[in-house]
């Protein structure tokens, strides 16, 4: 009797621990259940099963109503792009910061000082807390004419800007170029439709969702990432305890080299004459202007409040000044 009770006990042990309650997670995926970001976080939930979280996935198709749905406690936690989380963590939320990191290189250095525990008080904001960044890919100008190349080419043009990205929405304007209000489920057909002239996605937006029709015969995609786009998962303070928390963020960090694989597979599936190639004389143009416009977004217009945290920046700029110290902005003058 007692070595069946031992027996028993160890099972027990040995078993991988499962919360008494499911945490229910939503999850944006433009494409639905069947969409690489979906699956990665299935991939993200069979791993934490092991760790005893046993997130229950809901797929969504429109990212405001999957936002909807977890303010009005449908569900514990949710996945969804960084622009999205702003509201729930400014600091996470800022790390798609315009023009802020240049390089894939610069966005694992990041990932990585994010997932250490040292960093855990940041990933907490109010009663939210982040439990995972996944990269979704550099987001890059699509347009419906090459000439459309440099900052000055984009004065007048109309531009699909995400009606709630604040920080967008101040880009197209300081070039003079046309606001046409837009969200994540319709901006594609817009560009392919003609309404207007230019999108801003990353690389799998080509074939998934057939930005191709928009560039037609005489547009592009032009080369050069204007932010490093990220899937966040977020959920209430309270719903995962410290260690659980940590851990989930750690397994979202094990998952980069998976996301960047099919990130490049992506990229790499987009004909080379569709790409736009700015001259190397011209980058340092654009670096300074999306500096410029960082600064607004961290002080802030008109008095309100700044769109990105001053803590992010100031990292995201130590990333950069490391892989480039040579860069003007690395002057101690410049510093963001």
């Amino acid at each position: 009797m007692i070595r069946k009770t031992l027996a028993a006990l160890s099972l027990t042990l040995a078993a991988p621990l499962v919360s008494a309650q499911p945490v229910s997670l939503c999850v944006f995926d433009v494409i639905g259940a069947n969409g690489d970001v979906y699956n990665l976080v299935k991939d993200y939930a069979l791993e934490m099963k092991g760790h005893g979280v046993d997130f229950q996935l809901k797929p969504y198709t429109d990212e405001g109503v999957a936002i909807g749905d977890f303010n009005a406690g449908q569900c514990d936690a949710v996945a969804a792009t960084d622009i999205r989380i702003r509201p729930f963590n400014r600091f996470t939320g800022s790390l798609s910061a315009v023009g802020a990191l240049p390089t894939y290189e610069d966005l694992k250095t990041l990932l990585a000082t994010l997932a250490q525990p040292k960093a855990a008080s940041l990933m907490k904001d109010g009663d939210y807390e982040v439990l995972g960044i996944v990269p979704a890919g550099a987001g890059y100008l699509f347009v419906n004419d090459r000439s459309i190349d440099t900052a000055g080419e984009l004065a007048g043009k109309r531009i699909a800007t995400l009606d709630y990205q604040k920080d967008a929405i101040h880009m197209v304007n300081y070039v003079k170029a046309t606001v046409v209000p837009s969200d994540i489920t319709n901006f594609a057909g817009k560009f392919n439709n003609g309404s207007v002239d230019t999108a801003y996605a990353p690389a799998f937006a080509y074939e998934a969702l057939e930005l191709y029709k928009g560039i037609g015969e005489k547009g592009g995609i032009v080369d050069y990432p204007l932010a490093q786009l990220t899937i966040q998962i977020i959920a209430r303070d309270a719903v995962l305890d410290d260690d659980q928390s940590q851990k989930a963020r750690e397994v979202a960090w094990g998952m980069y080299p998976q996301a960047m694989n099919l990130i490049e597979s992506q990229e790499k599936a987009i004909p080379d004459e569709q790409w736009i190639r700015i001259p190397e004389k011209d980058i340092v143009g654009y670096q300074e202007m999306f500096r410029q416009n960082r600064l607004d977004m961290r002080d802030g217009m008109s008095g309100g409040p700044g769109v990105y945290h001053p803590k992010m920046l100031s990292l995201l700029s130590k990333i950069r000044c490391a892989s480039n110290p040579g860069a003007s902005e690395c002057t101690a003058d410049n510093r963001e």
